[in-house]
C-alpha cells in the first residue's frame, strides 16, 4: 500500500494580462508584496487570440509571465488564485478589470493554472477554485492540450516556461 507523502514543492508564476505598462508595474509590485521576489519577468507578448477581454480592459492587450523565487506547496494555488481575484478587483475602475491575473505553477513535468470556472478537464480543489492542467513536459517543451488557452498552445511562452523550469530544477537540486 502506498503511503501519502508531502508533495514536492513547485514553482509559482502569474500570467498577467494588461493594456498598460503602468498597470503591469503596479500589478507586479503588489504580487511581490504578497509572494516575494520575482526571479523572472517575461517579455510582454501581444495578446490577440481573443477579443473576450477588450470591452472590459481595452486594447491592445499584452500578457507577460512572472515567476517567484520561493518554491511552495502545490496546494497554495487555491489561495493564490483568490488573492489574484482580489488584486484584480482592487485595481478595477468602475467595475471593469484593468488587469487579469492567472495564478499557476509548474514542476518538472506539468503546467497547472488555477481557475474559478468549471470545465470538463478541470479538477475541483477548494473554495470555488479548479486546477486546469495546461501542459505537460515532453520533447523539450511543455506540450499543450486541446483545451489549453490558445496563447499557451502557440508556443509564445515556451522560452519563459523553459527558463522557469530550469531554475526550478536547479532549486530542487540545491535542497
Amino acid at each position: 500500500m502506498a503511503r501519502p507523502e508531502a508533495p514536492v514543492s513547485v514553482k509559482y508564476f502569474t500570467a498577467v494580462l494588461f493594456s498598460s505598462l503602468d498597470l503591469f508595474a503596479v500589478a507586479k509590485r503588489i504580487l511581490q508584496e504578497k509572494w516575494g521576489r520575482l526571479d523572472l519577468e517575461g517579455v510582454p507578448h501581444l495578446f490577440e487570440v481573443t477579443d473576450y477581454y477588450q470591452a472590459e480592459m481595452g486594447s491592445p492587450l499584452y500578457r507577460s509571465i512572472v515567476s517567484f523565487a520561493e518554491l511552495m506547496d502545490p496546494s497554495e494555488i487555491v489561495e493564490r488564485k483568490l488573492i489574484c481575484n482580489d488584486i484584480e478587483e482592487d485595481l478595477a475602475l468602475e467595475g471593469k478589470r484593468r488587469v487579469n491575473l492567472d495564478a499557476g505553477y509548474l514542476d518538472h513535468n506539468k503546467v497547472v493554472l488555477a481557475s474559478a470556472k468549471a470545465a470538463g478537464q478541470k479538477i475541483y480543489l477548494d473554495r470555488g477554485i479548479y486546477a486546469d492542467l495546461a501542459g505537460r513536459y515532453k520533447s523539450g517543451r511543455y506540450q499543450p492540450f486541446e483545451w489549453s488557452f490558445p496563447d499557451f498552445k502557440d508556443g509564445r511562452y515556451d522560452r519563459e516556461l523553459l527558463f522557469i523550469r530550469k531554475r526550478y530544477l536547479g532549486q530542487l537540486n540545491e535542497l
